[in-house]
């Protein structure tokens, strides 16, 4: 079982048990990681795709450490001019271990099936309300123009 999930702005392919290496999170080392933007699952053969997230499915995963990664030498220079300036960057990361991928895989069938049934529902006591309002505004209507003649 994988999951495609959507993290620091960047896309991750996980599974269970994997290490992974994240941009910077706000956690401390040891706590508990959720991450609900999930775009892809599959489950042996099955997979589910979002629009544009998959409902009700949730990757855990722990917070291993905090760290820096390599160096990396940033060298600006302007030809002809004597212009040199040599500048270094670590780009801090969390590395994070998957600890579950879970799915309900059940509670969106459920819904699936509850959902036809309560629009058609909702359909029918709209359109008798409809019926029932405009037939109260064209009897407002013919009252106002009796009171008109009888006041003229």
């Amino acid at each position: 079982m994988y999951a495609l999930i959507e993290a620091c702005g960047k896309q991750y392919k996980v599974e269970e048990k994997d290490v992974v290496f994240f941009e910077k999170l706000d956690a401390e080392e040891g706590k508990k990681v959720t991450f609900d933007k999930v775009i892809l699952v599959s489950d042996d053969g099955k997979v589910q795709v979002g629009n544009p997230y998959v409902k009700g499915v949730k990757v855990e995963g722990k917070v291993v450490a905090h760290g820096k990664g390599k160096k990396i030498i940033v060298f600006k220079m302007k030809a002809k001019k004597n212009e040199r300036k040599k500048q270094g960057h670590r780009q801090p990361y969390t590395k994070v271990e998957i600890t579950s991928i879970k799915t309900s895989t059940t509670k969106v069938a459920a819904e699936k099936e509850e959902k036809p049934a309560e629009k058609k529902e909702a359909t029918k006591t709209t359109t008798t309300a409809k019926k029932t309002t405009t037939k109260a505004t064209t009897a407002k209507k013919e009252t106002t123009k009796k009171e008109e003649k009888a006041n003229a």
